[in-house]
């Protein structure tokens, strides 16, 4: 029997956090990655040269990201392999608060990072590589996407996008495409300390999330990017366009 090609893995928001550790899951299991970040991680770099390939790009700045794909630097990452993966983590918070008080510029960018990069980076991945190749895409969603909280229409409104984007996805039938919108449960990332440092009067539900910190029922970075990493190599991945990963592992 053949072994499947090792792929080459595209990782949105790599520079930090979630995404870090993604990268370096994929990394470390010899994949190739090329981040996508407004910052390169060196340290990723310093471990992993031969592997990591990166680009400074605001994925907000829709225009540079338009230019970026038109200028064919994923297609000449692609070129030539058998699998790849996209895993479309980037993404914000804010703004939270309720409709009338939002800034309008904060709530754009939101919009272009959280959904229309995704979508733009998953188009030109298909677009770019023939339909032998096996294409994996995973969105990184959220439990927001699928249950309304005060305080975070923008938020929850961007992830549940996503979910939608897997779904429709799916019935297109487009050959040698898997894709998929991943809830990862709440990871103990910078973006819970933007939670945590909000007013009340923005997210009512601080307290929560402040007590889940407090009793240590946030999960690091790494074990959940293992996870994640080890659904998107799995045969289950694409099977169901919206996971939640808590769900699998507890199955």
């Amino acid at each position: 029997m053949r072994t499947p090609a090792t792929p080459q893995a595209i990782v949105t928001g790599h520079s930090r956090g979630l995404g870090e550790a993604i990268a370096a899951d994929l990394l470390g299991r010899g994949i190739a990655v090329l981040g996508l970040s407004r910052a390169t991680n060196e340290a990723l770099a310093g471990r992993y040269p031969g592997l990591l390939q990166q680009t400074a790009l605001d994925l907000a700045d829709t225009a540079h990201l338009q230019a970026w794909l038109q200028a064919g630097t994923l297609a000449r990452f692609t070129e030539g392999a058998e699998r790849v993966l996209l895993v479309n983590n980037a993404g914000v918070v804010q703004p939270m608060g309720a409709a009338g008080i939002l800034d309008a510029a904060q709530l754009a960018q939101a919009v272009a990072l959280s959904v229309t990069a995704p979508l733009l980076l998953a188009n030109a991945l298909v677009a770019s590589t023939d339909d032998k190749v096996q294409r994996r895409v995973l969105h990184v969603s959220s439990g927001a996407a699928r249950k309304p909280y005060a305080g975070w229409s923008v938020y929850c409104a961007t992830k549940a996008a996503l979910d939608m984007h897997a779904r429709a996805s799916q019935l297109d039938e487009v050959p040698g495409l898997l894709i998929s919108s991943v809830a990862p449960g709440v990871i103990d990332t910078e973006m819970q300390s933007d939670i945590r440092a909000a007013s009340e009067d923005d997210f009512p539900l601080r307290a929560r999330f402040e007590a889940l910190k407090r009793e240590g029922q946030l999960e690091s970075p790494v074990e959940v990017a293992h996870k994640l990493v080890d659904h998107l190599l799995s045969p289950a991945f694409g099977v169901e366009a919206v996971v939640d990963l808590r769900e699998l592992a507890s199955a």
